[in-house]
């Protein structure tokens, strides 16, 4: 009878989770096969993540845990699998992001990343060579729990209206994208406005940054570059990149009107499209 291969439950939280769900089923009396008639999938699955081939979804985890009465163990586990599936220079800034009680940023090409769906994030990812995509997809999903959390933190985002018109992933991608960016609307703790090309030259000019500030730590000024980010905490960049993002808000639309672009750029733009003869298209 073939072993099954040792596991290294030191090297990675990925490897430490696929040996905590090996020791779980175990435990419970359960072949792999078993498991994952409980929770509705293959036991091919339960063991490529058992032998860290796949990443674990929060759902997958979610289904063990009921399934073997583990008190929520994987569950807790698996946002340390998913965050370390970023890459190694974002994850420090990922870690802050989730404990920050304010976060502000303004981006010149792309939707902010924890306002994402996940459509839009996987074309967006998909642009790397990666073959870990899939995995890439669920950790990023996996950041905008900050936002449904008991004490979410207040987000404000001023998007360039570029980003309304840059076609990431086809037209109902940004179709859905964009619905989803006005969904935010209902939310007291998420801002959201839009700088249009009429502002002409800005403050945002320098390129995309984002600032995290906390209850009782410094606050932290995050870009990138491309190839890696960069976090600084010097009281000057802080200074500087707080009037930056004053005067950016200064020149966005308000809330209200942003809004009101988004929805006619989702029609106008992303909108079913005629055909040649005129007629729509089904």
């Amino acid at each position: 009878m073939t072993q099954p291969r040792a596991l290294d439950a030191s090297a990675s939280p990925l490897d430490y989770y696929g040996a905590e769900l090996r020791r779980l089923r175990e435990a419970a009396g359960l072949s792999q096969a078993q498991l994952g008639d409980c929770i509705f999938c293959t036991g091919s699955l339960v063991g490529q993540i058992e032998t860290t081939k796949r990443v674990p979804t929060r759902e997958f985890s979610e289904r063990v845990d009921a399934a073997l009465g583990t008190d929520g163990v994987l569950s807790r586990l698996v946002g340390l699998v998913l965050r370390s599936q970023l890459p190694s220079w974002f994850q420090a800034f990922a870690e802050m992001e989730a404990q920050a009680a304010y976060i502000s940023t303004y981006q010149a090409q792309l939707v902010y990343g924890l306002l994402q769906t996940e459509a839009y994030a996987r074309a967006v990812l998909s642009v790397t060579t990666d073959d870990n995509l899939n995995a890439r997809v669920e950790a990023r999903m996996d950041r905008q729990r900050v936002l449904a959390k008991g004490n979410p933190p207040l987000l404000w985002v001023v998007l360039s209206e570029a980003v309304l018109h840059q076609e990431i992933g086809g037209h109902e991608v940004m179709r859905e994208q964009l619905a989803h960016l006005l969904g935010f609307r209902d939310q007291q703790w998420v801002n959201l406005q839009i700088l249009p090309f009429t502002a002409g030259q800005h403050a945002g000019l320098p390129g995309t940054f984002t600032t995290l500030r906390f209850e009782d730590d410094p606050d932290l000024i995050y870009t990138e570059d491309f190839v890696q980010g960069h976090m600084t905490a010097h009281p000057e960049k802080v200074k500087e990149s707080s009037l930056r993002y004053a005067r950016l808000q200064a020149s966005a639309l308000s809330v209200e009107d942003s809004a009101a672009l988004i929805a006619r750029v989702m029609e106008e733009r992303y909108g079913d499209q005629p055909a040649a003869d005129g007629r729509g298209m089904a």
